[in-house]
């Protein structure tokens, strides 16, 4: 589908959404996973407990008990859901327990801040961290002032081509670095300048920290969706994914807003811990934090404009509907929100990157298609190749399934390179998967690309224009199939055989295994071997190519496709020979490079040999100046001398040289205007003649009428 500048794909509006409002959940809750350090005072009561010898003698009995009932009892999926059940009673109990705790370490806090801060010193932390904001804000003025050259030069870029918008988005990807890299400095200078008291130090930085990471999504979100608002010259064509005007100025404002809350509860969260709050207090103040968030994500989702076909109409309507999608989009986060309230870290992760993995590669296409999508009454030469699209897209998508799998490696503390003894099965699994999976994308989008280069050599080879275009093109057609099937073979086989490695699977003796079983099957299949090796030397001796004319033994026809092993020819008449590489032996190329062609005609004793000469040479060259036949003309047609005296007459021969194919049809059309021209000259084409001598009438009857059906087969035109 071709969309126009102002046309916009409301299914993807939905997967922006979800993969938005998952991405600030991720964030916010990403907070609680992170591995608690513990306080300094409970370091050194664990190291005395474990210097006391009745406290090692248990843990040793513990151990033995322990590792024996591993042993007997391995964990059963039952029983891994039931210790999962029993952390989460742990964890919410221990977070009950935590609530009346928790103004007591309020107070902790309060008694901390009033004596770091005495006075109206507080007061001053804010009127600083205002002076630091407001001197980022200055320098990123400066810094527009100083780009105004660039930013024009990057409004005038073209907008109605792929490359022009592909252009822009990174012009305007560049500007965005440019303008936040200005803030940063200018919020920070000051900061870095000066020795600043800890706490005040660690208060400043976290804030400041929250500052430009609003500004840094600002920049960024407005490069991506060129919000209406900001009166940007065609706006709507320039935009990386397929949004209306109301849909941008809303995910401009509220991906914002998201941002902006998580991390301001995420420094408020890291300063609570240095004011004295445990890390049990801390999650439970992260309950509300995080509905505060929760709240905010459903709010943006529900309030999205919807599909208006007046507006876009353009734009494909949603399958799922709009209520519909907001709903289902809640209870995947309120679900997301419970687990991370009940603490099952697993299964959080989990569940967030099998749910939002699959909306960013969705969204990822449909933004990298967007841009490239080609404009009305495009050229066929500024539509950008399926390979680069297929380069880009699939790229993008491995980058985000690999570090997805990083991801939750790192989350479920699984190691992907270590693999010790001590590492349960479960883990040894997972870790595998996780191998494998990232092993499986990796070979797909090599044999992606791979398809998408020889697809993209194949559709170009069918446009030549020169004979020497055409040879080499038609060579590709021959090779490119049989390479790329080489290839599919060769990294199926690399793939399978990581992926068993990764799994724990010994391939040393697989691969050994598979080489004595290769010899038994060569020995036994040795008519297969010789196939593909003579296939194989065929192709690189260059003996013929798809499209040619061959002809060998028994078997004749044009070359149609490969295989590894065969050969299929379809004959003139049309039937098709499946031939086995093995059996062709010699090959004959009719279709190779020229054709010399010689034909004789019987003229009369009679015949002035000079004039036939002559006429003959005139229709050669009459033939090599008509527009039909002068493309397959290499040489004229001329004649080259007697070649014979006949029992009725002198036989002449006649040589031509033409494209390879095209001798019939010159021959065909050389006899006609022959013999046009021989009538009109005077110059007689003798046939056999027959003198009957008697007086039956019936006897002389039957002779005049076979001489008349000898002379009219005479003088017929023979055909070749």
């Amino acid at each position: 589908m071709v969309l126009n500048g102002k046309g916009f794909l409301p299914a993807c509006q939905t997967v922006k959404m979800f993969f938005f409002a998952i991405l600030a959940l991720a964030l916010l809750f990403g907070l609680g996973a992170r591995a608690q350090t513990p306080e300094p005072e409970k370091v050194d009561k664990l190291i005395e407990l474990l210097s006391d010898p009745a406290v090692k003698s248990w843990l040793e009995n513990q151990s033995k008990h322990g590792a024996a009932t591993a042993t007997a009892e391995p964990d059963s999926p039952s029983m891994m859901l039931s210790s999962q059940v029993t952390m989460i009673r742990e964890h919410l109990q221990a977070l009950l327990n935590t609530i009346p705790l928790l103004p007591a370490q309020f107070d902790r806090a309060w008694n901390i801040l009033l004596l770091e801060f005495e006075g109206n010193q507080l007061l001053g932390v804010f009127a600083l961290l205002a002076l630091f904001i407001a001197s980022g804000f200055g320098f990123d003025w400066l810094a527009r002032r100083l780009a105004t050259p660039y930013r024009v030069w990057m409004v005038r870029l073209p907008w109605n081509t792929p490359a022009g918008r592909s252009k822009a988005f990174l012009a305007r990807i560049l500007y965005a670095s440019m303008m936040a890299g200005a803030y940063i400095i200018g919020s920070l200078w000051v900061f870095i300048v000066f020795n600043w008291p800890p706490l005040l130090r660690e208060i400043l930085l976290a804030y400041l920290g929250v500052a430009i990471l609003v500004r840094l999504t600002m920049m960024f979100s407005r490069a991506v969706f060129v919000p209406h608002h900001l009166r940007a010259p065609h706006g709507e064509a320039f935009r990386a994914l397929p949004v209306s005007d109301a849909g941008a100025r809303h995910w401009y404002i509220w991906l914002a807003i998201i941002v902006g809350w998580y991390s301001f509860v995420g420094a408020t969260f890291g300063i609570l811990k240095t004011f004295g709050f445990t890390d049990a207090g801390r999650e439970v103040l992260g309950i509300p934090a995080s509905f505060i968030l929760l709240t905010l994500v459903l709010v943006a989702i529900w309030r999205r404009p919807r599909h208006n076909p007046a507006l876009s109409p353009a734009a494909k309507a949603p399958k799922v509907g709009h209520d519909a999608t907001s709903w289902l989009l809640t209870l995947f986060l309120v679900f997301l929100w419970a687990l991370w309230i009940a603490g099952s870290w697993p299964f959080f992760w989990g569940v967030l990157a099998v749910g939002g993995l699959p909306l960013a590669v969705r969204l990822v296409h449909r933004a990298v298609h967007h841009l490239s999508r080609p404009a009305e009454g495009m050229e066929e030469a500024e539509i950008v190749a399926p390979v680069y699209l297929a380069i880009v897209d699939r790229g993008i998508r491995v980058v985000l399934i690999v570090a997805t799998a990083y991801w939750l490696a790192r989350a479920w503390g699984v190691e992907f390179s270590d693999m010790g003894q001590m590492d349960s099965t479960q883990t040894r699994l997972l870790r595998g998967l996780l191998n494998a999976a990232v092993i499986i994308i990796a070979a797909e989008f090599g044999w992606t690309v791979i398809k998408a280069v020889i697809s993209h050599k194949l559709l170009d080879s069918h446009g030549a224009t020169s004979d020497r275009t055409r040879q080499e093109q038609a060579r590709l057609r021959t090779l490119l199939p049989i390479i790329q099937n080489i290839l599919f073979a060769v990294l199926l086989g690399v793939a399978v055989l990581m992926v068993l490695s990764t799994l724990g699977i010994e391939i040393g003796p697989l691969i050994a295994g598979a080489g004595v079983a290769g010899v038994a099957i060569g020995f036994g299949a040795q008519t297969l071997v010789k196939d593909v090796i003579s296939g194989i030397f065929y192709l690189f001796d260059d003996a013929f190519r798809v499209g040619e004319y061959i002809e060998s033994g028994t078997f004749k026809g044009t070359v149609e496709s490969f295989s590894l092993r065969s050969v299929k020819l379809r004959h003139h008449r049309g039937y098709l020979f499946t031939v086995p590489f093995g059996l062709l032996g010699a090959v004959q190329n009719m279709s190779r490079d020229w054709v010399i062609d010689k034909f004789n005609i019987t003229v009369g004793y009679d015949t002035d040999i000079d004039k036939a000469r002559k006429l003959i040479k005139k229709i050669g060259l009459d033939l090599a100046a008509d527009p039909e036949f002068a493309p397959f003309v290499i040489e004229p047609l001329k004649m080259q001398g007697v070649q014979d005296f006949g029992d009725y007459g002198i036989q002449i021969r006649i040589k031509m040289m033409t494209q390879p194919g095209e001798q019939f049809t010159m021959k065909r059309k050389a006899y006609i205007l022959i013999k046009a021209a021989f009538e009109q000259n005077g110059i007689t084409i003798p046939v056999p003649t027959v003198q009957i001598k008697g007086d039956d009438q019936s006897a002389n009857a039957a002779a005049a009428s076979q001489l008349l059906r000898a002379r009219a087969a005479a003088a017929a035109v023979p055909e070749s």
